[in-house]
């Protein structure tokens, strides 16, 4: 016979699992808006100076993604300087496995 503790921590596991799922499909959803993924680009390709002169991306695009892309810790920065660093480079990675799978 199964324990009800058992399913207690059942539960618990299925739960934050979903919760980690619903969490992953937001991310996403947040990442692929067709601002985002360029500007998080424009910090590969470019030194943070650089950025200012991009004419690929307008600078107050980029300052106001850059600010946004905070919520996920993906830049640092401030956006009074217009200074942002990328955080976390994984998310370029994340993007070529994507490529991958499509092609």
């Amino acid at each position: 016979m199964i324990s009800v503790d058992y399913l207690i921590k059942l539960a618990n596991n299925i739960n934050q699992k979903l919760i980690q799922i619903y969490q992953i499909k937001s991310f996403i959803k947040y990442l692929v808006y067709p601002i985002r993924l360029p500007t998080i680009y424009q910090f590969e390709t470019y030194k943070i100076q650089k950025l200012k002169n991009s004419e690929e991306i307008d600078i107050s695009t980029i300052s106001k993604q850059s600010d946004s892309l905070k919520k996920y810790k993906i830049t640092l920065g401030k956006k009074n300087n217009v200074f942002y660093t990328l955080n976390i480079p994984c998310v370029l990675e994340f993007t070529a496995c994507t490529n991958k799978v499509i092609n």
